[in-house]
């Protein structure tokens, strides 16, 4: 009977669905285990066979804790907001909502191929309004809320008015903007509505401010950092510029510090990996120095910079502000206003993310103005420079050229003056700040070393009223608003200019229809194009924007970004259905936060952050029993696609020199190297070469060879779905597949042509993809599951290769066999032998403990080396196979499942106890010792291993087989060494 993998699996996936077999319940005697993927954006692309590697990984590790007694919630949903769709939906006029349904479909059958153990019923959408009425809500805390420093934590609004009624805000100890006034208890109850409604705007976690921002125009939407690549838009490659709007943020900094401890203090609690907690350190940022103050000449106007090096003042000999500070309009010279409005509009055009990693570029322009020096009274020149960045710090820098490496490479650019007086430093090389020493140039400072002239020099500062000790954080606020149509909408309206949060009960503030998804003509987000898009304050609903009255307001015409839903799903899921709360307390309570967390890696900064952020808010607020989501984490690695190129002649071939149309014409990549190792011109490479070239002269008069090399080939990518395993090219594929291929001529390498290859991300854009579809109908799930865990650890890049999958489909045949034959199961009720158990155990072993430490990749070579000595030992008894059945079900739980039902099990393998390790099956109590005669074995005996050296002898010489090889004689000696061999010499 033959391994019909199809209808296996599918019969198991019916199964599973009809039986809700993973459903988790919120109340359980077992102990619970939550595993956790990051969920996927549902694209229309589908899954490509790199998407479901952590998948598997984690449902492998939730089906092992199933098997060891636990309640396992493992959940999947969608992140299905986002730009993709709104982008197609431009295109195309097809609502998101459409596609994304449409996408979501497909994602579901594809999943549910692979044969994930999922939690269905907990599916979650960002996009359904039953979901983002929730996000909505969180907002509106967070918009009620103020971060106390006194407390540590998050509190009510109403406490800081409360606190300002009775004292003003001066002994207030909050998290605010730096430039909030200070009040008296009686200022601020003469305060108007609006002035009030202003001030706590200062205060509040979401708030809104002039914001610089990444601006695209071609989408016309703020695009986050990790959205940008290579200065341009993730989706499209289009421009993006810096420029400042007004934006919903979200004030993370106020958690900066219990974020940093997070990481650092709870080292029992949080199982991370020392990239992923160095990552959020790093991202976080947190910095130690001062703030000091410089005055500038001729201006009222002040520079504060923060610096880590107070010590190193004296050093200073210029300042650099960011291009897009504030005060460079205001402080640049008429003489020198041109260049820096130039250099202003072209650094404008570069993202934070290109001006922070462009480490060699120096560049920058001299502002006019000069600052003086708070102790030397000494004019410093401003310039201006992309290296600085307006939201780091305060967006200028004192330039220390004898103390920083990028100053000086500044200074000596510019031809600015650098001070040498780094005490005990040679310079000429530039500078070394992470000596210590201290730069000094005055009789406080002399002779100390940094640390304590640091806290000198501040001290020092702080008399003259020019700086203080100051704590500072990478970590910026972060902006909440997309200029955008498919994302959540804010619960918001604005009376008299004023932002004013919806009631909860009125929840949730759903999209409106719009005609358009682009920004109106007036430059206003696509929600600017909704017709019924006004909050009426007596019916308490959304209404036509022509209805009049003192009771309309306008609702906020921006959306959330992406990460607003995916900060807290996690909690969602444990109580997907509840319509009353995000999550009722008695589910919260019982799973608390993610035991495992898998994902990949770009995930690791902005993600992780906001989500740490918005479960510290929560637990502040009562709302969660826990202030940390994730437990453990694990990134894992990318599969790599294999891509496909042909190689286009194009020398000689350009538009100029003929007018007729351009040839394409593709060599073999083999030919090519031949033609460039052996310099033998293209027409002496064969007949069809020398044909081809007589054609092409004939086109091209102009045309004349020359040493060929490969600046004379293009490479193309090709559809890896057009070359076989042997890197053949389907020619007639090829010229089918574009239409501007399909006069292509090729130069062929013995008949046929042959591709380059190169391992590269997979891609769409690479043709590179394989679909996992494929791989489940040809070989199955199971074989797709154990192959991606075969490829290689789980946290490192690993390449696809279909042509190994193969050697996986060969073991999952084999293991049938071990079971079935033509005439049905084989299992017997025949006791294990010796080496079975033995078998069995070791692989429960190391299995065990390849699972735990996520070496997936290892137990894949375990099974194989299991089955193989099973087969060799002709085992059919049931209690070993019955056992193996259970070790193998997390990794390929299809044929498991049948295997198990057809040993007689009427429930699941899903729950089956896992099989326990028994030591006393590995201790070896015998050794099967070779017998040799002058130094040849003849034959092998098994003898118990406590046997003595004289019982050894004397057995070997009394068996009959030495008895043959003997023929009468007596061996000289016997050399017996215990536990490894005997040897009989001097038989001559």
């Amino acid at each position: 009977m033959s391994y019909h993998f199809n209808e296996i699996e599918k019969k198991w996936q019916e199964y599973w669905a009809k039986n809700q077999t993973f459903r988790a319940e919120n109340s359980s005697d077992k102990p619970k285990y939550y595993v956790l993927d990051m969920f996927p954006y549902p694209s229309g692309a589908g899954l490509h066979v790199g998407h479901p590697l952590g998948y598997i990984a984690s449902d492998i590790y939730a089906r092992y804790k199933r098997h060891q007694g636990f309640n396992v919630l493992h959940p999947q949903g969608y992140d299905s907001f986002g730009l993709p769709a709104e982008q197609y939906a431009i295109q195309t006029g097809q609502h998101p909502a459409v596609t994304t349904e449409t996408n979501v479909t497909r994602y579901r059958e594809q999943l549910d191929k692979i044969g994930f153990s999922f939690d269905w019923s907990r599916e979650v959408r960002t996009s359904n309004p039953e979901y983002y009425k929730w996000t909505q809500w969180i907002f509106i805390q967070l918009f009620n809320s103020w971060y106390n420093n006194d407390t540590n934590k998050a509190e009510d609004v109403s406490t800081l008015i409360k606190a300002f009624e009775a004292n003003g805000n001066a002994e207030v100890n909050a998290v605010c903007d730096e430039e909030t006034p200070l009040f008296t208890a009686e200022e601020w109850k003469a305060y108007s509505e609006k002035e009030q409604q202003e001030i706590l705007l200062k205060y509040r976690l979401t708030y809104l401010a002039e914001t610089e921002v990444n601006w695209c125009p071609a989408l016309g939407t703020v695009l986050a950092n990790d959205e940008i690549v290579n200065g341009v838009s993730e989706r499209g490659g289009h421009e993006v510029v810096r420029k400042k709007m007004t934006q919903w943020s979200m004030r993370i900094s106020a958690y900066a510090e219990r974020l940093l401890n997070g990481i650092d203090y709870n080292q029992d609690s949080l199982d991370w990996t020392d990239s992923i907690k160095e990552i959020q350190r790093n991202w976080i940022g947190k910095s130690q120095g001062a703030s000091v103050t410089f005055n500038l000449k001729d201006h009222e106007e002040t520079i504060e910079v923060f610096t880590t090096r107070p010590d190193t003042i004296f050093g200073v000999s210029f300042m650099t502000l960011a291009p897009e500070h504030e005060l460079v309009s205001r402080i640049v010279t008429d003489k020198q206003r041109e260049a820096v409005e130039q250099y202003v509009e072209a650094t404008a055009k570069r993202s934070e993310r290109d001006r922070m990693a462009d480490v060699k570029t120096i560049s920058g322009v001299f502002t006019g103005a000069y600052a003086e020096h708070p102790f030397t009274k000494e004019p410093i020149p401003v310039w201006i420079g992309d290296y600085v960045l307006a939201s780091y710090g305060t967006g200028a820098v004192m330039a220390v050229p004898c103390g920083d490496q990028r100053d000086y490479d500044f200074a000596k650019h510019f031809g600015i003056d650098i001070p040498n007086i780094l005490e005990g430093v040679d310079i000429s090389e530039g500078a070394n700040a992470d000596k210590n020493v201290t730069i000094a140039n005055s009789d406080f400072l002399n002779g100390l070393k940094s640390k304590k002239a640091s806290k000198l020099a501040i001290y020092k500062l702080e008399e003259l009223g020019q700086g203080k000790g100051k704590t500072q954080y990478r970590l910026r606020d972060a902006v909440f608003s997309r200029q955008r149509y498919w994302g959540e909408p804010f619960p918001v309206y604005y009376k008299d200019g004023m932002p004013q949060m919806i009631a909860d009960e009125h929840l949730p503030i759903q999209l409106p229809e719009v005609e358009k998804y682009l920004p109106t003509e007036t430059g206003e987000p696509p929600l600017g194009n909704a017709t019924k898009w006004t909050w009426c304050t007596t019916k308490n609903e959304v209404v036509e924007n022509t209805e009049t009255g003192s009771c309309m307001h306008p609702l906020e015409l921006n959306t959330m970004p992406g990460w607003a839903g995916s900060s807290w799903y996690l909690f969602r899921y444990m109580d997907a259905q509840n319509n009353n709360e995000f999550a009722s307390k008695e589910a919260l309570d019982y799973w608390q936060n993610v035991d495992l967390y898998i994902g990949g890696s770009e995930h690791a900064t902005g993600h992780l952050l906001y989500s740490r952020f918005w479960t510290k808010f929560l637990f502040d607020k009562g709302l969660l029993p826990v202030d940390e989501p994730f437990k453990k984490m694990i990134n894992q690695g990318m599969i790599l696609g294999t891509s496909a190129f042909v190689y286009r002649w194009e020398y000689g071939l350009t538009e100029k020199s003929s007018n007729q149309k351009r040839k394409q014409i593709f060599f073999s990549k083999s030919i090519i190297e031949k033609v460039i190792k052996e310099g033998i011109f293209i027409s002496e490479i064969n007949d069809e070469a020398k044909k081809i070239y007589s054609e092409l002269l004939s086109l091209h008069k102009d045309l004349k060879e020359s040493e060929p090399n490969w600046n004379h080939f293009t490479a193309v990518h090709v559809d890896v779905s057009l070359v076989n395993a042997s890197d053949e090219l389907d020619v007639e594929g090829f010229k089918n597949w574009r239409a501007d291929f399909k006069d292509a001529e090729f130069v062929l390498e013995d008949g046929v042509y042959k591709v380059g290859r190169e391992v590269e991300k997979m891609s769409k854009s690479k043709f590179n993809v394989v679909n996992p579809d494929d791989i489940c109908n040809q070989y199955g799930a199971d074989t797709l599951r154990l192959y991606e865990m075969f490829l290689g650890p789980l946290e490192q890049a690993k390449p696809w290769n279909t042509a190994g999958i193969t050697g996986v489909h060969s073991f999952l045949k084999k293991l049938w066999k071990l079971y079935v034959d033509d005439n049905g199961l084989k299992v017997t009720d025949t006791e294990p032998t010796k080496d079975n158990l033995k078998t069995l155990h070791k692989t429960i072993k190391k299995v065990v403990e390849d699972i735990e430490n996520f070496s997936f990749n290892t137990s894949v070579s375990t099974f194989m080396i299991c089955v193989n000595e099973l087969t060799h030992q002709k085992c059919t008894s049931k209690e070993i196979l019955e056992q193996l059945a259970v070790i193998i079900a997390p990794y390929a739980p299809h044929i498991a499942e049948e295997l198990w039902s057809r040993l007689g099990n009427a429930d699941s393998v899903a729950f089956a106890s896992f099989p326990k390790f028994e030591e006393k099956h590995l201790i070896e109590s015998s050794k099967n010792y070779p017998i040799s005669f002058d130094g040849k074995m003849k034959f092998t005996l098994e003898l118990p291993l406590d046997m003595s050296k004289e019982d050894i002898e004397k057995t070997v010489l009394a068996h009959e087989k030495t008895q043959q090889l003997l023929q009468g004689k007596t061996p000289n000696k016997v050399i017996v060494v215990p536990g490894r061999i005997v040897n009989l010499v001097g038989l001559k």
